[in-house]
């Protein structure tokens, strides 16, 4: 078990700014409303990049009026178009809450899905337009899921995308969603789907973050404590978690790319939970005083992370 925390630590900053400055000249652009600079900033960027930065758009208050104003003014513009249909499936999710299907009311599920097919049919006119758009093809995963279009549709979205960006990762995410049982897939399907794309992507590249996410996700639907505490015993999520730590945060190769806050976050998580404290400290020590809300807020809250670096202090393994 992990020990409470002795004493307070240095605080974690949790702004993503903190980690990519260039954050901050996003939303500097997004709030004064600047187009062309917003597009300078994005078209420079591989997808993983433009897929980062493009998400900070729905901080800002009235984006989608603004949006919709920037394409009655430049209808060609695909990349407006694919934010303002991420906006709209960011506020119909908004308004269905992330609680289970059994507690979301039927007008929450109405209003949920009018967003959804307004943002399906703008994105269906991004792709016809560019084939190859690779941020249009994973909101559409969102689109697939939202509308339980099912599984084979969702995997014919990624595979289309894959045509252009074989590792994106974060389309990887969205479709591991789907497979999770909670949305109509199994726990066999995703973990393969997890593995699948560890291997396929290069030895040091985040992919392999899917397989930690994927047991996260395990570890969460069980109904007990005395469950989870057997899980963590459970000597595959032992090796899996080594492994795809071999492959991704504890490989040469590993950059800090955009989402290497949230990707070093999920395997503290789990090197601490399950006692691989040289492995916590060297992912405590590369933070720094960096932090994401990812996985914290899905297990609670920050005090898991605190307690965390409070034992890896108390063990000796970080100074």
């Amino acid at each position: 078990m992990i020990a409470a925390m002795p004493a307070p630590l240095p605080a974690i900053d949790f702004d993503p700014a903190a980690a990519f400055p260039e954050v901050n000249d996003m939303r500097a652009a997004l709030a004064a409303r600047d187009w062309p600079r917003v597009r300078q900033l994005l078209d420079p960027r591989d997808w993983a990049g433009r897929a980062f930065l493009a998400g900070f758009a729905d901080e800002q208050a009235g984006i989608g009026e603004w949006l919709r104003h920037v394409l009655a003014r430049q209808p060609g513009d695909t990349v407006a178009a694919t934010m303002l249909a991420a906006h709209l499936i960011d506020a119909g999710w908004k308004i269905r809450t992330d609680k289970l299907a059994k507690d979301v009311g039927r007008e929450q599920f109405a209003q949920l899905h009018e967003h959804l097919r307004q943002a399906e049919q703008i994105l269906i006119d991004v792709c016809a337009r560019e084939p190859g758009n690779v941020l249009a093809w994973e909101e559409r995963l969102t689109t697939a899921m939202g509308l339980s279009l099912g599984q084979a549709e969702a995997r014919r979205r990624y595979d289309r995308l894959a045509r252009y960006a074989p590792h994106h990762r974060s389309a990887q995410s969205r479709l591991l969603q789907q497979l999770y049982p909670k949305w109509g897939g199994s726990w066999e399907k995703a973990f393969d789907f997890a593995r699948e794309c560890m291997h396929a992507a290069p030895e040091g590249a985040q992919n392999a973050v899917l397989l930690a996410e994927a047991h996260l996700e395990r570890f969460v639907c069980f109904d007990t404590d005395g469950e989870r505490g057997a899980y963590l015993q459970d000597p595959q999520l032992v090796q899996d978690i080594w492994a795809a730590g071999q492959r991704s945060v504890l490989h040469p190769n590993f950059r800090h790319d955009p989402g290497w806050v949230s990707t070093r976050s999920v395997f503290l998580f789990w090197f601490g939970l399950t006692g691989q404290w040289p492995a916590a400290a060297a992912q405590l020590t590369a933070l720094g005083h960096l932090g994401s809300q990812h996985p914290w807020s899905y297990v609670g809250g920050t005090q898991v992370l605190d307690n965390i670096r409070a034992e890896a202090y108390a063990k000796g393994v970080l100074r």
